[in-house]
């Protein structure tokens, strides 16, 4: 892809004006530019939430999925529909792999086990303004007793688990 570039930063300062539940750092630095020599200094917020596990469950003698539905904030403030369906997911905590994530929060949002685990790979879900990484897995599990209300009471989670044909599933995503 052209010619090779120097990835060079030159951090002027960061510094966190908001730490609350979320934290935001404040950055101000110069960068190298494609074209030679360095960009003018620049600033830019980044929004902290640390790194993230999600698990599709997925049952092979249903050939259905299990998603869940919940309230999520940032719909409701981008005026959108706030309850979401959506695929299990969780915040690494300090000492936990992203593989243990996803199997934790298997158990506490959809009441599920896996038997198996697949990674299927790591994204930046928004690197314009935030550090945060998605580590993905799909998991096989029974999905026959998936259904009711779950989440943990003292993190405010009002969780639905719903299983759904894999057609339904990719026929809503083509939608």
């Amino acid at each position: 892809m052209g010619k090779p570039r120097s990835k060079t930063v030159e951090l002027i300062e960061r510094k966190t004006p908001y730490q609350g539940y979320f934290r935001i750092d404040r950055y101000a630095l110069r960068h190298a530019l494609f074209a030679g020599g360095m960009s003018e200094p620049l600033t830019r917020e980044v929004f902290e939430r640390g790194h993230a596990a999600a698990v599709l469950p997925y049952d092979p003698e249903r050939d259905a999925v299990v998603l869940i539905e919940q309230f999520r904030i940032g719909a409701y403030a981008a005026g959108r529909d706030p309850w979401l369906i959506e695929i299990v997911a969780g915040i690494v905590e300090d000492g936990e792999t992203p593989r243990e994530v996803a199997l934790r929060e298997l158990a506490e949002e959809a009441g599920l086990t896996a038997d198996l685990v697949e990674p299927i790979g790591e994204v930046m879900l928004s690197p314009g303004g935030t550090s945060e990484t998605l580590a993905l897995f799909c998991v096989r599990a029974d999905a026959s007793g998936a259904e009711g209300i779950h989440g943990l009471a003292d993190e405010h989670e009002d969780i639905r688990v719903t299983t759904i044909p894999l057609a339904g599933a990719l026929a809503a995503l083509d939608r």
